[in-house]
């Protein structure tokens, strides 16, 4: 039994001599690696709270009729492109010729009186009273002609502006009349970002500032300069009602959710270049240089700034970070720093 034993050690004796060999062979086979640094400094930034809001028209109208009267025709569908004077609708205007008709036929009837007033003053035959009077009437049948020729003009339902058609809330049949809406349509080529701040926030914003708006569907900030500010607070939500102009982005339509950053301080943290963080599931690290050798340490992130990342903790002020592959790199390996 003991020689067995033996016989065994002896035999396991050149495997664990040969895992030691390789293990010291593997360090030794880390060669160093050229990295690019940077040394990380603590950055001020103005601190923020986000508002959340809804982008819409800057220009946009509920189309009425001045009239009332069956609609004839509907010209456009939701979503159709009209220009500015383009006829929307036609309403039926028998009703009102008719009363063009007539008052056309009474214009006439003292225009030919006056001219027949005016040839009796001439010869002395008629009052001057009379001849007034004869003029006040044809006045008062031209007026009443022009105010219906206008009414006949109001039929015909034309785009105040160029713009999109978003809503058709009636169709052919259905009566027009003012105070009810038939289309509504709006300009997208003029956006604004329209938010509630509360009154805790609200004398951080003034007219004329720019702040940074995010909107989901476009991936990437975009500057909205303050164009209003309500001066009094909604007495329900207690909030003001603030607009910014936005400038022009891909993908920026009506009715999209965004948020707003409003200033509400300032902050100072240890920003990082985003490349230099590397994420492990749920840990995040970076590779700092010390004594030539990558040392990995765990780190906590926090906001991100542009192109760069806060830490809320994990590094110091002064420490160099490797910046370029650092996903590549193992605890511990040597590197040579680019100059």
């Amino acid at each position: 039994m003991k020689r067995l034993l033996l016989s065994t050690l002896v035999a396991a004796t050149p495997f664990f001599s040969g895992c030691h060999k390789a293990s010291e062979q593997n360090q030794t086979e880390r060669l160093s690696v050229t990295v690019r640094v940077q040394t990380v400094e603590r950055k001020s930034r103005a601190a923020t709270e986000d508002v959340v809001g809804t982008v819409r028209p800057k220009l946009s109208a509920a189309i009425e009729a001045k009239v009332s009267g069956r609609i004839e025709q509907m010209l456009v569908v939701p979503g159709q492109t009209v220009k500015a004077g383009e006829r929307l609708a036609q309403l039926d205007a028998h009703e009102i010729q008719s009363r063009l008709d007539q008052t056309a036929a009474a214009r006439q009837q003292a225009e030919n009186d006056l001219k027949r007033f005016t040839s009796l003053l001439e010869q002395k035959i008629l009052s001057q009273a009379e001849f007034d009077n004869a003029q006040s009437k044809f006045r008062i049948a031209a007026a009443a002609e022009a105010e219906v020729k206008t009414m006949l003009g109001y039929t015909d339902i034309i785009a105040p502006f160029a713009g999109v058609i978003t809503r058709k809330l009636a169709d052919v049949g259905d009566l027009a009349a003012p105070g009810k809406p038939l289309l509504q349509m709006e300009n997208p080529g003029t956006l604004r970002f329209e938010a509630d701040v509360s009154e805790a926030l609200i004398g951080n914003v003034k007219l004329g500032d720019k702040l940074a708006v995010r909107i989901a569907a476009v991936g990437s900030e975009i500057e909205g300069k303050v164009a209003e500010l309500s001066p009094t607070a909604d007495p329900n939500s207690r909030t003001y009602l603030v607009k910014l102009d936005l400038a022009g982005a891909m993908g920026l339509r009506s009715g999209q959710f965004g948020r707003v950053a409003v200033p509400v301080g300032e902050v100072s943290a240890i920003r990082i270049p985003a490349a230099a963080l590397i994420q492990r599931g749920q840990m995040e690290m970076v590779f700092v240089v010390a004594n030539s050798h990558a040392e990995l340490r765990l780190v906590k992130a926090g906001s991100r700034v542009g192109d760069e990342i806060e830490l809320v903790s994990g590094l110091n002020s002064g420490e160099q970070i490797v910046t370029e592959n650092a996903a590549d790199l193992v605890d511990g390996q040597p590197v040579t720093i680019k100059p």
